[in-house]
């Protein structure tokens, strides 16, 4: 480093001590980059790359950016997975001897960004931490911007990888061992847009992790915690805190609770399911509208909004926290005015966990506390409001709502209603709430009216017509004079600048005027900073009434949320049982039927339980509707079960620990599946992780294979499904192949639905209704007319279809033993040359005598024409099967 300034000998050794950042370094008003780090900045935000004598044989390669855009250039950067160290100047550079002491004062990293810029005020922003030790994974997550912290353990990759799913960090750390666990992390980092980093092994000390804990929150023991059970996940959780300590370098007041919780808390709902089922964004755009979130979200505030995508991915599984929700929901429905009037209090409320994050970080500007203000004026309305119910939620809710008035008080005595940005320029404080303060405002506002006058004399006594007085920065104040009237200038004044068409010029009386208004202005500023300081300290000590105030309207905001969306959809209440049973009248698809006009949506029933309707297959073409009506009953659970009200006429809803969902069919290229790999993997998950109180769903399985192979795998997977003493899980199964069918009678507790479908000539109208009984054929030709497919294309299929439909079923019969799918029976599948193909038909199981039973069975007095005409449509199929 011989022969280089003071200055970049600093710079270079602040860089080494953060080598895996990229270093902000204060100078004047722009933070400079050199070297890689310029480089770097350069290319990625697209800004003019200079260079820097500093005293090697080269110029160093340097770039910068304004201080006051800093969080625009910061947030782009963190985006890109970057992490930043930023070196401030920690003394006035008029008063520093030397070099200006610069320290770094914090490194901003993708999971610890506070910026408002930066946040999407929706959704949290995650850091999580994932320790793997005794193959057990310990994780714990953090959102710095609004003092978030949560714990748990897990023991599986499929377990890890469902948290890491549903909280999305935007930052992972990890202990190396993590690397060898078998996880794939190259995968993790590009499915979830997440940066993953190994941290230090003092990092992952049992004894440090502990001790940091204990320290931050204040106890004496880790069971005051309720950490007593998660013995790798504090490692996790201290490994967290010891590096937000690390790159925030402040006290962290306003983490101030540590939740730990187990996965066994929630309904669980792996990846595959939240995909499937769009409950916080489209499976192809990405987006919100189209989402069941999309649907649920008439939150005010950005609070309410994070909660409630909370509640969506964690919905319960406590008959009585179900209760409580719907109760709350249910009175705020009856109270429709109040309700309102709330709602409209919400609206103003701006985002209370974050800004009291900022305040507690010193972070916050005057307009944020203006905003603060602002919004803790809403509160005594919203608390008056609140006490008029009843329900123990909203009870409990009005308690926590703590109104705030001191705090309120406080800030409108302090802070004037129109504050600048910055802090350093004065204009801050209100005239009235420091005497000194005041004292210091009148000498600036009576210097102004002695320079005026000063400027007045001026003028008499040279002449000069327009002369005037001006300040800036550099000069401070002085005489303007044009050149057209130089001439007239007296001895007295003294020349500072020239310019191109003016001059300009001090006295020794400006002088003095000057040195008495700047040092009022200087000392006033000074003063307006520390007073304002005073003011935010005094709000952040107040963090943890705050934030239980925050809490409270983000609980309110979300069950008003929910009313309000129950009321204008017509949603009903559901009864909730531990039975097993779903019976659902009428239910609608929530996304659907808003994505629908004129209320076209057909509304339809489903019956499952534990016994003898615990497996529907559900048989029709595409496009009639299966995937949306298994869907609505998937979503319609998960709503009961976060508490909301659902779209239905009537619904009983049993407890289900688990909602399962295998839809649609898709390749995972990036990882080397197909799409009948990741069909596969995603069945082999539900098969190894359901239990008899989950919800399956499941479309179309065998579909990505040859015909018999896939066949043979539908059928064994619902003889798995619907044997108690295997899985016994109540499951939805839509299915073309239509020898699946047959299984109704010979399986205990598997039924026959399908699409009811209106033949018009060569053309299909999908009725949209889901009747009993297996639909006879797919209609796939003439869906493809329906999709525009050419028409000499439909009539060549037209050909084909009559020929192969005329090929002997007994031959397809033998094809499908000899695939080991024939069997009807639920035990074993007999070998060909057990068969007696002149007897054996799949097809053949329906009797006349079955037929004319359930006709004398019908109560035609209680049918609807479209029920009549279905019903005589199946038994017409019955028939048409047994005469072929």
């Amino acid at each position: 480093m011989a022969g280089m300034s003071p200055m970049m000998v600093h710079y270079l050794e602040t860089k080494k001590q953060y080598p895996d950042c990229i270093l902000f370094y204060r100078l004047g008003d722009f933070y400079e980059m050199f070297f890689e780090d310029a480089l770097t900045v350069s290319k990625e935000l697209e800004i003019t790359l200079t260079g820097k004598e500093c005293g090697l044989e080269e110029r160093a390669p340097m770039c910068g950016i304004p201080y006051h855009a800093l969080e625009n250039y910061l947030y782009r950067l963190v985006q890109k997975g970057y992490k930043v160290a930023i070196a401030e100047q920690m003394e006035d550079p008029k008063l520093a001897k030397g070099l200006v002491k610069r320290e770094v004062i914090r490194v901003v990293t993708p999971g610890t960004i506070t910026s408002a810029q930066a946040l999407d005020e929706t959704k949290n922003n995650y850091l999580m931490g994932i320790v793997y030790i005794d193959e057990r994974f310990g994780i714990a997550v953090s959102d710095i911007s609004t003092g978030d912290f949560l714990v748990t353990e897990v023991e599986t990759e499929r377990e890890l990888a469902d948290e890491i799913n549903k909280f999305s960090p935007s930052e992972i750390i990890c202990n190396d061992a993590f690397f060898v666990s078998g996880v794939d992390t190259e995968e993790v980092k590009n499915r979830y847009q997440t940066v993953i980093a190994a941290l230090d092994n003092h990092f992952f000390s049992d004894e440090g992790c502990r001790r940091i804990l204990k320290e931050h929150f204040k106890v004496g023991s880790l069971d005051g915690l309720g950490l007593q059970d998660y013995d790798t996940g504090v490692i996790a959780a201290g490994a967290v805190m010891e590096y937000m300590y690390e790159t925030q370098k402040s006290t962290l007041s306003h983490i101030t609770t540590i939740v730990p919780y187990s996965t066994g808390q929630f309904m669980i709902i792996d990846t595959s399911t939240r995909r499937n089922l769009e409950l916080l964004e489209t499976m192809r755009e990405k987006q919100k509208r189209g989402t069941l979130l999309w649907v649920l979200d008439k939150t005010k505030t950005a609070m309410g909004a994070r909660l409630l995508r909370t509640y969506i991915e964690q919905p319960l599984i406590h008959k009585d926290d179900i209760i409580a929700r719907q109760n709350a929901i249910e009175e705020l429905n009856m109270n429709y005015i109040s309700r309102e009037e709330i709602c409209e209090y919400l609206n103003p409320i701006y985002d209370l966990e974050r800004l009291i994050g900022r305040i507690s970080y010193k972070t916050a500007n005057p307009r944020d506390l203006i905003s603060f203000r602002n919004s803790l004026e809403m509160l005594p309305y919203i608390k008056d409001l609140m006490g008029e119910f009843t329900t123990p939620l909203l009870k409990e809710l009005w308690e926590e709502l703590d109104a705030l008035e001191d705090v309120h008080d406080l800030v409108s005595r302090a802070i004037v209603e129109d504050p600048p940005i910055s802090l350093r320029d004065g204009g801050i404080i209100k005239d009235g709430y420091h005497e000194e303060t005041d004292k210091l405002r009148h000498a600036k506002t009576e210097g102004k009216t002695w320079l005026a006058e000063l400027e007045s004399r001026e003028r008499d006594k040279t002449g000069i017509k327009n002369l005037k007085v001006k300040y800036n920065k550099v000069f401070g104040y002085y005489f303007e004079v044009t050149n057209s009237f130089k001439g007239m200038v007296p001895d007295y004044f003294v020349r500072k600048q020239t310019l191109a068409n003016a001059e300009r010029y001090t006295t020794d009386e400006l002088k003095e005027l000057e040195d008495m208004i700047l040092g009022a202005e200087d000392k006033l500023y000074t003063l307006e900073y520390g007073l304002f300081c005073e003011v935010r300290d005094a709000i952040a000590a107040e963090v943890l009434r705050i934030q239980q105030t925050a809490r409270a309207i983000a609980g309110i905001d979300v069950m008003t949320s929910l009313s309000v969306v129950a009321t204008k959809n017509n949603y009903v209440k559901p009864r909730i049982n531990e039975k097993g049973v779903i019976d659902i009248k009428n239910g609608r698809h929530p996304v659907v039927e808003k994505m629908m006009r004129d209320d076209l949506f057909v509304a339809n029933d489903t019956y499952l339980d534990n016994t003898k309707n615990r497996l529907s297959i559900i048989t029709g073409p595409n496009m009639a509707g299966k995937s949306t009506y298994m869907r609505q009953t998937a979503l319609i659970v998960l709503m009961a079960q976060l508490g909301s009200f659902v779209p239905a006429d009537d619904a009983n809803i049993g407890i289900c620990d688990r909602i399962f969902t295998r839809v649609g069919a898709s390749d995972d290229l990036a990882s080397g599946q197909s799409t009948f790999m990741v069909e596969m993997t995603e069945v082999a998950n539900i098969l190894r992780n359901a239990t008899k109180n989950s919800l399956i769903v499941l479309d179309e399985i065998g579909r990505g294979t040859s015909t018999f192979d896939g066949l043979s795998i539908a059928w064994a997977v619902v003889e798995h499904i619907s044997n108690p003493k295997l899985l016994g899980a109540k499951t939805l199964f839509a299915t073309h192949y239509h020898e699946l069918t047959e299984l109704e009678g010979t399986i205990n507790g598997v039924n026959n639905y399908c699409i009811a479908v209106k033949e018009q000539g060569d053309d299909i109208v999908f009725l949209r209704k889901i009747v009993k009984g297996g639909a006879d054929k797919s209609y796939g030709v003439q869906v493809a007319k329906l999709a525009g497919v050419p028409d000499s294309v439909i009539v060549r299929a037209k050909e084909l279809l009559v020929e192969l439909s005329d090929a002997d079923i007994t031959a397809r019969a033998k094809e499908i033993a000899e695939a080991g799918a024939g069997a009807p029976k639920h035990a074993s599948i007999p070998r060909p040359d057990e068969v007696d193909l002149q007897q054996m038909s799949l097809f053949d199981t329906v009797k006349d005598d079955d037929i004319v039973r359930e006709l004398g069975e019908l109560e035609l007095g209680n049918m609807t024409p479209i029920d009549a005409l279905n019903t005589l449509y199946r038994l017409q199929t019955k028939l048409k099967n047994r005469w072929q």
